[in-house]
Order: structure tokens, then sequence, then C-alpha cells
């Protein structure tokens, strides 16, 4: 077990190092944010995707978490490093950092009606948290309220997120598994309000102590963009 922390220690900081040279790369986040285009035309985009999960203890109520993804289709990777800190036995505070940057040829695939991108478009965000979490018996519930501050080359703007999700572990064949459901909404002042819809489900395997597999379906609307259907498989790995 300290063996497979050391490791889990020393491929999150080369983690780091590739997300920081990374920063001039053409890579985008699972969130697509593409520029608003006029509603109706083309259906929705399936979008298989991959991830990666990494968590590793600092110290006793302190995290750290490196996520990978991969959008298949659109051909983006992406990044994020989040520091979740445990408050209290209900609350835990993450502040997270982000950085995408979407090419033009998946701008051009994700928006409403037909429009041709010549450049791509960066951004960079600074998102902070508060995760609420209880049980009701097996049931267990959580609340995620977050602050986005997106730096944008027009100008950096504000988002509020909400989540709600639930997850219920379940015994099958000796093993505990755990399905889960989520809703979440986005809210931007500068873009008109209530922005975009959520809704997550899926469940997490374990297949050993340390690593768990988590096949998921996220679908996604955006005022403006075509609707976005993520089918996900992800590997967690926690050095717990």
């Amino acid at each position: 077990m300290q063996r497979l922390t050391t490791l889990a220690r020393h491929v999150v900081r080369s983690v780091l190092v590739i997300c920081l040279l990374s920063l001039g790369a053409r890579c985008a986040a699972q969130e697509l944010e593409a520029p608003a285009s006029p509603s109706g035309g083309r259906g929705p985009v399936v979008a298989p995707s991959g991830f990666l999960s990494l968590n590793v203890p600092v110290q006793d109520r302190v995290g750290l978490t490196v996520y990978g993804f991969y959008i298949g289709n659109l051909d983006v990777p992406s990044g994020q490093i989040d520091v979740p800190v445990r408050m209290t036995k209900f609350l835990t505070i993450t502040p997270s950092y982000l950085y995408l940057s979407m090419p033009a040829s998946a701008l051009d695939e994700v928006v409403s009606k037909p429009v041709h991108f010549a450049n791509g478009q960066e951004e960079q965000q600074f998102r902070i948290d508060g995760t609420m979490r209880f049980s009701v018996r097996r049931l267990e519930i959580s609340e995620r309220n977050m602050y986005v501050r997106r730096f944008l080359s027009t100008g950096d703007i504000n988002r509020y997120r909400n989540r709600v999700q639930a997850s219920y572990p379940l015994a099958v064949d000796g093993h505990m598994v755990k399905p889960f459901a989520s809703y979440e909404g986005f809210y931007e002042r500068q873009s008109g309000g209530w922005t975009r819809n959520r809704v997550w489900t899926g469940v997490t395997v374990p297949l050993t102590k340390q690593v768990a597999f988590q096949p998921s379906y996220l679908w996604e609307n955006t005022r403006g963009l075509r609707n976005i259907n993520y089918v996900m498989f992800g590997v967690i790995v926690s050095a717990k």
C-alpha cells in the first residue's frame, strides 16, 4: 500500500507538470464552451468519452484529485485539478482549476446551425464549491453549490452551478456497486440567466480496493448549442 501511495504521488506530480506545460496546446474540457448560435437546425451530438481520475490524500482532511478527459468524435482532451478540503462530516470545500481550448473543428460541430470558425476558443476557469453530503438510511444525497470565474479573451464572466445527486449502494454477486443520478443547472447573468441543464447517471463498480470503473451517460442542453449525449467510461484510482 505504501508503494502504491508513493507511486501515485509521483504520477500526480508528473500529471501536474504535463498540465502546466500543455497550456498552449490544443485541448478542451468535458463541459464544452462554444459561442452561442441561433437555435434550431442540427440534431444532437453523440460524444463517446473516456476519463481517468487520480485521488491522492495530502493530509487527513485534504486531498488532491487530477482528472484527464478525452471527448470522442470531437477529438478534444482536457485536464482539471481539484483540492477537496473536508471541513466537517457533512461539508467539503473544493477549489479547482480548469483549462480548455476548443479547436475550430469542435466549435463548428457543437453550434446549432453550421458556422465556419476560423479560430478556436481558449478559456481558463477558477472554481470553488461547497458540497453537503448526508444519508437517509442507505440513500446517499449530496448538493453542490459552485462559483465559477471564467477568464475569456472577450472578458471575464461569473457563473453559478447547482447540482443535486443521489446514489445507493447495491450488492451484486458479492460485490458492492453504487448507481447514481444527478441534475445540474448553470446560471450566468451576463448570458441571460439559466443557460445549461445537465442530467448524469451511471454506476461505480469497484475492481480492486484502489481502482473503480465507472460507465455513465450524461445529457447536456445548452442555449444556442446542440444537445450533447456523452457516453462515458472512466477509471478512478485512489491511493488511500
